[in-house]
């Protein structure tokens, strides 16, 4: 469902006008966020290596294995340039294993990432039992929003970021400055609201 507003986006961005979006490619599931952004006219990078990170207007941190995908961006060493991407403001859209990568800290993890958003976050909070769900709630700024769950993180502690978004009294959307992080897949379902809220911050 592509909305009046990114409809007119669409007409508006055409040829090198475009903005430019590098998606995080090292493992995980980028390809739905590639086809969401694309359909709403933006020009698609995938991130596998340190030179591809260049001149990019927005970065998308998706879903999949935190653990492995923060192996692999230190391995391959792009977790300090993508660090200070986001540092410098450069709008960032996470989502699940994204969200994972942000935080500041892990409430059941040792592990620190990026550490870019001032939140706790709980790894697989909803345990194997319910690895997979979806709920409608109200989304801050769009309205109610149908979210996926797949074996999905929640912010336990917001601290001093905005929330955007209450599952069942468990925090699930977030945003601290120009960073959106979501413990849900927007994604994977029709709805390219959010996807917009993101590329109305660049």
């Amino acid at each position: 469902m592509v909305s009046t507003r990114a409809k007119s986006r669409l007409s508006w961005k055409s040829g090198d006008s475009k903005m430019r979006i590098g998606i995080l490619a090292v493992q995980g599931a980028f390809i739905e966020h590639k086809k969401m952004l694309e359909g709403l006219g933006t020009e698609c990078v995938e991130l596998r290596k340190k030179d591809d990170i260049g001149n990019i207007d927005g970065l998308v941190l998706p879903g999949g294995e935190s653990t492995v995908q923060g192996k692999l961006l230190n391995d391959l060493d792009m977790l300090t340039s993508i660090r200070k991407l986001i540092n410098d403001g450069k709008p960032t859209l996470a989502t699940c294993a994204g969200l994972i990568l942000l935080a500041e800290q892990l409430s059941n993890d040792s592990n620190v990432y990026l550490g870019t958003l001032p939140v706790v976050v709980e790894r697989n909070a909803y345990g194997r039992q319910l690895g997979s769900f979806k709920k409608k709630a109200p989304f801050d700024g769009i309205g109610d929003f149908d979210m996926t769950f797949i074996r999905a993180p929640y912010v336990k502690d917001a601290k001093s970021t905005k929330v955007l978004a209450e599952v069942d009294n468990r925090i699930v959307a977030v945003q601290y400055k120009n960073q959106i992080g979501l413990a849900f897949h927007p994604e994977l379902d029709e709805d390219t609201r959010i996807h917009e809220k993101f590329l109305g911050l660049i």
